[in-house]
């Protein structure tokens, strides 16, 4: 597959972004591991989740400093937002969007998502026409229309010294630390979506791939050895 220049350049930014965010955000985690719903909250008693605490070999930097942690997590937040930004700009305007990622309804027929979750548990990363899957368009869809863009409105309601320009930004959260809870939620879900996408990048060529973001040669996902075969034209299912 050809990935646009936009589409590699926001790719490895993105990816460092991310990276310390995640890592300076546990630091910031550790200096009070609990979560709330409202505008308030602080006693264990009162929250609905209690965050164990991260080593420091899982954070930026390796020892508990709550100072510096803001510090890493705001030189990356400016990179990582205004990158989402331009990102959204290129997808409308090339029309990667809409092209790739935008599903249609034939696709949200049961027969179809049936057929792709079968593909994808053979080990069948092969798409057809067009770029991705179904599957592919939804996470691709719910990261860069849900997890991402929460990440960037819910790190500002939660910024010090934000609350009160962006009043109205923290009540359509339902509170600070409702804003919170929601931006943990985001950072892991972004970090599930990591984790699946590598072990997928693997198993489809990693060394295409890599060459596909790196250099934008097309690539076409190849199945692994233990991938079910695919049947010839005319073979009986």
């Amino acid at each position: 597959m050809r990935h646009f220049v936009s589409t590699r350049i926001w790719h490895w930014i993105n990816l460092i972004a991310i990276v310390v965010l995640f890592m300076s955000g546990l630091n910031i985690s550790n200096a009070h591991p609990y979560l709330y719903w409202g505008d308030w909250g602080f006693s264990p008693t009162q929250a609905w989740l209690a965050v164990p605490r991260f080593p420091g070999w899982m954070t930026i930097p390796d020892y508990y400093s709550l100072a510096k942690a803001r510090d890493w997590h705001l030189l990356m937040a400016f990179p990582f937002a205004f990158g989402l930004l331009g990102m959204w700009i290129a997808m409308l305007w090339n029309g990667h969007f809409r092209r790739d990622i935008k599903t249609t309804r034939r696709e949200w027929r049961w027969s179809a998502i049936r057929a792709d979750i079968a593909k994808h548990l053979q080990f069948d990363f092969t798409h057809g026409e067009g770029k991705y899957n179904f599957l592919q368009k939804i996470a691709y869809g719910a990261v860069f229309g849900v997890l991402l863009p929460g990440m960037v409105l819910t790190g500002l309601a939660i910024s010090p010294g934000m609350e009160p320009s962006l009043w109205w930004l923290v009540d359509i959260f339902g509170g600070r630390q409702s804003a919170r809870s929601l931006h943990f939620l985001c950072a892991w879900g972004i970090f599930g979506f990591f984790v699946v996408h590598v072990v997928l990048v693997l198993l489809s060529g990693p060394v295409g791939q890599l060459r596909a973001m790196i250099l934008g040669g097309d690539h076409q996902p190849t199945n692994p050895p233990f991938a079910r075969p695919a049947k010839s034209e005319g073979e009986s299912a």
